[in-house]
């Protein structure tokens, strides 16, 4: 069949919207109509060449859907159900799927490739030459091919264009704060940006019963916005936070900071450990560049206070577990992600949608197909 996608030729260069040849499912694979796909800032990590990755490329890795037509083997969904793609698979039987560590499944090695999970070959064409899709999803596109292993089936009833960003941006903050910082009753978290990411961190933090929550980030009406999610202190930068905070909580700090800004900075990092209390938890969920290596830090500071640095790959969920658990938070009011998703795009405005990311004007962009 043939169908449109956003396709990202190379680096440093706009996102193409093309009419490609998309060939049909094979054995555990399924074809999805595409209803909305969440503009992440990981693909735009991909077009200012941030982040390596196998051109050309079908961008979008947060999107949900409907089931058209399933390959052989197929057991978990059928046409006519509404999906949400998980960004990560999960095979459930790996040594790290094994013990609920989905995030981590040894199908993320294969991630870059950007073919299909089943045989590592390619359904996606245009003009003779094959795509790449990113991590096996290819969101951008009114039409996908995938495995079902990243598909979670998902409440008709329920709004596929709010669901979408469950893919990757929401449980990846939420869970950073939650499951990588181990935030919990009574503690104080400090949230250093607060756009997708963060305002997730937020509500996360939020709900595992927070004292505190200082939201940090530049722009103001985020910061404001922030409030409305949860935070209950706000600053413009990692400056002015070390003194709000080091004066309400006297001096003591912060149990969890979790990094959710755009753009990772190792240069910040010993500014950033300042937040933290003694044995905090600074969670790094958000990406850096892939080739930096040099991190300013206190070596001194986090012997002697026994700090701790932790790294997170999409929160450090389960997205079996987790993604359901997070669209029943929706559905009682835990979780606002009518108030995350700021302005919705049709596919032809992508480039409008991430110049508007780059521009501080959204929490979550969203691209509304067909």
């Amino acid at each position: 069949m043939r169908t449109r996608a956003a396709v990202l030729w190379e680096a440093r260069t706009d996102w193409k919207v093309e009419t490609i040849d998309l060939d049909p499912p094979r054995a555990g694979e399924v074809l999805v109509r595409i209803v909305a796909a969440g503009m992440c800032h990981s693909e735009d990590h991909h077009a200012t060449g941030d982040v390596p990755f196998t051109a050309p490329m079908i961008g979008g890795h947060e999107g949900a859907g409907v089931v058209e037509e399933t390959g052989p083997g197929v057991t978990s969904v059928a046409p006519g159900d509404h999906v949400v793609f998980s960004s990560l698979p999960s095979c459930g039987r790996c040594p790290s799927c094994s013990v609920g560590r989905h995030n981590l499944c040894d199908l993320v090695m294969h991630i870059g490739a950007g073919r299909q999970l089943s045989d590592h070959t390619a359904r996606h064409h245009l003009g003779g030459e094959d795509l790449a899709i990113n991590c096996f999803l290819g969101a951008f596109a009114e039409h996908t091919v995938v495995n079902e292993m990243s598909l979670i089936k998902v409440d008709s009833s329920l709004p596929l264009e709010k669901l979408c960003v469950l893919s990757c941006g929401v449980p990846t903050g939420w869970g950073s704060a939650v499951y990588a910082g181990e935030a919990k009753l009574g503690d104080d978290v400090a949230v250093v940006g607060v756009g997708g990411l963060g305002s997730a961190a937020v509500q996360g933090a939020r709900n595992a019963g927070a004292r505190r929550i200082f939201a940090i980030d530049p722009v103001e009406w985020k910061r404001e916005k922030a409030l409305g999610f949860g935070a209950t202190h706000t600053a413009a930068g990692v400056a002015e936070a070390f003194d709000v905070i080091q004066d309400v909580t006297w001096g003591r700090m912060c149990d969890v900071v979790v990094l959710t800004m755009g753009v990772g900075r190792g240069g910040l990092m010993a500014d950033v450990m300042r937040l933290a209390a003694k044995r905090g938890r600074v969670v790094v969920t958000n990406i850096h560049p892939a080739d930096e290596i040099d991190v300013r830090l206190s070596m001194n500071d986090l012997i002697q206070m026994e700090k701790r640095i932790v790294g997170a790959i999409f929160g450090s969920v389960n997205a079996r577990r987790d993604i359901p658990a997070l669209i029943e938070s929706y559905r009682d009011g835990r979780l606002d992600l009518d108030g995350m998703i700021t302005r919705e795009y049709p596919l032809d405005e992508i480039n409008q949608g991430y110049r508007d990311l780059r521009a501080g004007r959204n929490i979550r962009g969203v691209l509304r197909m067909g």
